[in-house]
């Protein structure tokens, strides 16, 4: 049987700088009405849509004064792009399960008008709040399904969601007058990606989105959470002895995918206090062969649980063949059945890694009383 431990939520690191200004906002009154007007109008361009809420929204000077010190605005860079927020977003658009699950972590579902790409099944926590999100796309939505939805806020965890060919370039957005938030652990730009992808860049991530949304207090409380889960890791890492682990995530073609030097699992291996078998490999994730995995013979073996459906991809399937077949059936993970379920989409960055992190350090801790 596989063995599935209890579970959490995250944290990571992020290029940004933030400050608090008074500047100009329209009167709630006057962005209500405005709201309406907006959505009367249905406007499919979402330039003619942000210029109506300029127009709207620019009130008298004495009234901009009166809310200056109340409503101030959210500056961040946000992988090298500047985005300035002002007012509390009322119509985010989430690309991807990791900025939505972030969103619903906080609370925001009432923020939110529309969210995209599921690549496993929401947390349980969040399914409730998730059905009431409308969803604009079974994977990225196209530019036209964006706009077309007129928000006030883009965010998403992974680059690929601002192609071409997906949500468009995050900097037309945000030209447009549309802060696009982009995660730390998935710049554009890789030379602003983070030397290690890491858990500090996942919790300033969630401190960045409670304080563009004014929630401050829960961003601090989920982080601190998610922050003593990490401490209480780090602190059993001592005692584990140093166990060998891998992290099996797919096979292709019969080449089995494995976890590299590069990404969150070599990160986890580290906290944890287990060596990656394969920290030689390059890249976060990378084929190898059954007959490598049977030399290097790990302790403890990670079994990424996916949910396309496809052969091969569940975690029980991988269990299964690792139990089955010849070469792989004598390694010592198999045979003392320390294979390890996670869900697939907590070994991205998100605010559910921690989960994986907990798991993960629950077999090791496991597999350290076995040895003694």
């Amino acid at each position: 049987m596989i063995g599935l431990v209890a579970r959490l939520p995250s944290s990571g690191a992020a290029a940004r700088q933030r400050r608090r200004r008074g500047d100009s906002v329209c009167r709630p009154r006057a962005c209500t009405v405005l709201f309406v007007i907006t959505r009367l109008i249905h406007t499919t361009t979402l330039a003619a849509t942000v210029a109506v809420t300029l127009v709207g929204c620019a009130g008298p000077a004495d009234d901009r004064a009166e809310t200056a010190g109340d409503d101030g605005a959210v500056e961040l860079t946000s992988c090298g792009v500047d985005l300035t927020v002002d007012g509390t977003p009322e119509r985010a658009v989430t690309l991807e399960q990791g900025a939505t699950e972030v969103m619903l972590a906080l609370g925001l579902q009432d923020r939110m008008i529309g969210t995209s790409y599921l690549t496993d099944a929401v947390a349980p926590e969040y399914r409730d709040a998730y059905e009431e999100i409308p969803v604009l796309a079974d994977q990225y939505p196209s530019t036209e399904q964006l706009r077309g939805a007129a928000p006030d806020f883009v965010y998403s965890m992974r680059a690929s969601a601002f192609a071409s060919d997906a949500a468009g370039d995050r900097r037309e957005l945000v030209d447009l007058g549309v802060p696009a938030y982009l995660s730390a652990n998935d710049c554009e730009d890789p030379s602003l990606i983070p030397d290690e992808v890491g858990f500090d860049a996942i919790l300033d991530e969630v401190a960045d989105i409670a304080e563009v949304f004014g929630v401050e207090e829960r961003g601090r409380e989920l982080v601190a959470e998610q922050r003593s889960t990490l401490d209480a890791v780090t602190a059993d890492a001592a005692a584990t002895g140093n166990p060998s682990i891998m992290w099996l995530y797919s096979s292709i073609d019969g080449a089995p995918v494995v976890a590299g030097a590069d990404g969150l699992a070599q990160t986890m291996s580290d906290v944890a206090g287990a060596t990656n078998v394969f920290e030689d490999l390059d890249g976060q994730w990378g084929e190898t062969s059954w007959d490598e995995i049977a030399q290097r013979d790990p302790d403890v073996i990670v079994l990424a649980d996916l949910s396309r459906g496809l052969p091969g991809d569940s975690a029980e399937d991988k269990a299964d063949q690792l139990r089955d077949d010849a070469v792989t059936q004598a390694l010592s993970a198999v045979e003392r059945d320390r294979l390890v379920a996670v869900p697939a989409t907590e070994l991205d960055p998100s605010v559910r890694s921690i989960d994986a992190l907990e798991t993960v350090s629950d077999a090791l801790q496991d597999h350290t009383e076995d040895q003694r």
